[in-house]
């Protein structure tokens, strides 16, 4: 199996875009059903053996808890319960009004009393049009979508091999059904005043110092995938500090700065993974250094035992 293999945004948009709003139909069904967590650690994807799941959820006093799983080996959504009941359905050749209408059936197949509390897109251009109306997005390239799933597994690995570098807080390494990205972050543990204006869920996913590391599969903004990095609050000068390997960068997004990495760059090195891997250690070490970020947090290997590590 390649390591990072190419993936161009133009090779599967429609597919993406078909995804995507898959994937935040099951979201926000993900937000209706689960316990709410510090800086939305409940909302996001975590990976599996096969796609990505919403985890368990559902309290127990009220009936069977229940998880709903994307299956990218097979290409199904499937719904089980606690108890072992299940019930699936093929993602190819829907729609994104059928594929909600046949996940709420799902859902109510099982006897799971859940909805959606705004089914509508999140961000995205059609965000005015509810999921059950959308029969335009229907694209879906099991092929394109088998690529994406095993970039997002490689990349997985590779995020959590650069979370183990950090004994402080940090978030699971997890897949946002919002941006369509999957990210780390570490957290100072400081709190941070928020913006006037800001809204909810800024203010929840900013309400400390933070340092993010992830990467994304193109869009508009960025027309190719690529890994990132950013300090929020942006410490003054941040741009002024190197990142390697030369052809990072550090681009302006939203008022403040990333630090970018386009894929291309990685998977053609002559050795991807430490090249990826290097990127986010010199973006972390220049919002760190300049946001006074203390040193004793960070732990080489994941090693915290002091004799080890002597």
């Amino acid at each position: 199996m390649e390591l990072f293999p190419p993936l161009p945004l133009e090779s599967w948009r429609d597919t993406k875009e078909t995804l995507h709003r898959f994937l935040q139909v099951v979201g926000k069904i993900r937000l209706a059903g689960s316990f709410r967590r510090n800086h939305w650690w409940n909302v996001p994807f975590h990976l599996t053996g096969q796609g990505i799941t919403t985890r368990p959820m559902g309290p127990l006093a009220d009936g069977d808890a229940f998880c709903v799983d994307f299956d990218f080996v097979g290409h199904r959504l499937v719904v089980r319960t606690l108890t072992g009941r299940e019930t699936s359905f093929p993602l190819a050749g829907r729609s994104v009004a059928a594929f909600y209408r046949d996940t709420l059936a799902a859902l109510v197949a099982l006897g799971i009393e859940v909805e959606p509390q705004h089914p509508y897109p999140f961000d995205l251009p059609d965000a005015d049009r509810p999921f059950a109306e959308d029969h335009e997005h229907r694209a879906y390239d099991p092929a394109a979508v088998s690529r994406y799933w095993q970039i997002l597994s490689q990349v997985a690995l590779l995020l959590e091999e650069y979370a183990a570098g950090f004994s402080g807080k940090t978030s699971p390494v997890h897949h946002f059904w919002h941006t369509f990205d999957i990210a780390v972050t570490r957290f100072s543990d400081r709190e941070v005043e928020p913006s006037p204006g800001a809204d909810p869920v800024t203010r929840e996913a900013y309400s400390r110092e933070v340092i993010s590391a992830g990467f994304w599969f193109g869009d508009d903004t960025v027309p190719a995938p690529a890994f990132y990095s950013y300090t929020a609050p942006e410490p003054a000068d941040l741009t002024t500090r190197p990142l390697r390997p030369d052809a990072a960068q550090w681009s302006p997004a939203r008022g403040s700065h990333l630090a970018t990495l386009m894929y291309d760059d990685v998977r053609t090195a002559a050795d991807p993974w430490t090249t990826a891997l290097t990127f986010l250690n010199t973006a972390y070490r220049a919002g760190a250094d300049l946001a006074g970020w203390e040193p004793r947090r960070e732990c080489p290997g994941g090693v915290t035992d002091q004799l080890l590590r002597a």
